[in-house]
């Protein structure tokens, strides 16, 4: 690549990028002419792209759950690119069980990488992007922030965490010109499903799971990883992103159908929660 060619191409750091979602990110940044910091635990498959990529390729062997690191990737990052344009925190697991089955040590596992890892990813950039005073920060949600759901409650909590903190983010990285966006997936051909984590099931929950991999075999419904590639570059090519962006028409359908449901219960319950304020002077 050329120095002008360099100097207007943008820089990505991608977490989880050695495969699945991750993968096809990276691939369609480059696709797209930009440089690219690759960070996953194993880096195989990334020095791999590097080597097919010449210089535009950074892979980092990243533990996103070790904080220290996270701020040492980051930084050398920015030694190597100058910049970071675009971040996507895209490193991420998969726990399923009952909430009842869950051990202190799997729950904290799972919330270790899908939250904390994202809330150090997303602290060691900012001090880059506000002294920049650009860039664009893309949180990579879930369907499983739409609502709760049998088996996966774990990992709906760490998303809505994900989405509550991002939330805030956006709100305080604005005066300084950064973006944020969350973007909701629904099914995609990834390994999360092969590489997820399971907990002991209780034996009282078994006609559920006999019921719910029946609705799984019906009702799944997964797509080409770089059909989320190709949505995430309109994403990041906007002037003006959207705070959230729903991927998929099942999960889109289904937003609008929960967020029906809750203004209809709202609305149902609307007499109970307005008798619940009533506005008094303080206490002395």
């Amino acid at each position: 690549m050329s120095t002008t060619a360099e100097s207007t191409s943008r820089v990505w750091f991608i977490t989880g990028a050695s495969r699945g979602l991750g993968r096809a990110f990276a691939q369609a940044a480059l696709t797209a002419g930009d440089r690219i910091v690759v960070a996953a635990r194993t880096t195989t498959a990334l020095e791999e792209l590097a080597s097919a990529h010449p210089g535009r390729v950074l892979p980092l062997t990243l533990d996103v759950t070790d904080r220290d690191a996270v701020f040492a990737a980051v930084a050398e990052a920015v030694g190597h690119f100058g910049r970071l344009d675009i971040v996507v925190n895209n490193a991420g697991m998969l726990s399923m069980g009952m909430v009842e089955e869950f051990t202190e040590a799997e729950a904290r596992a799972h919330l270790d990488v899908n939250f904390f890892g994202v809330l150090w990813v997303s602290q060691a950039v900012m001090p880059v992007l506000r002294a920049q005073r650009s860039g664009h920060l893309v949180q990579v949600s879930s369907i499983a922030a739409l609502a709760g759901f049998p088996s996966t409650g774990l990992y709906s909590a760490g998303k809505f965490a994900l989405e509550g903190l991002s939330e805030a983010l956006a709100l305080e990285a604005a005066g300084f010109g950064v973006k944020v966006s969350i973007i909701q997936p629904g099914g995609y051909w990834t390994d999360l499903y092969t590489t997820m984590r399971s907990t002991s099931p209780l034996e009282a929950y078994a006609p559920l799971r006999e019921e719910l991999a029946r609705q799984f075999a019906e009702g799944s419904v997964d797509s080409d990883p770089k059909l989320a590639a190709a949505a995430l570059l309109q994403l990041v090519d906007s002037d003006e992103p959207p705070l959230r962006l729903l991927l998929g028409s099942m999960v889109y359908d289904l937003a609008f159908d929960i967020a029906r449901s809750r203004a209809d219960t709202w609305a149902a319950w609307e007499h109970v929660s307005r008798a619940a304020e009533d506005a008094i002077t303080g206490p002395a």
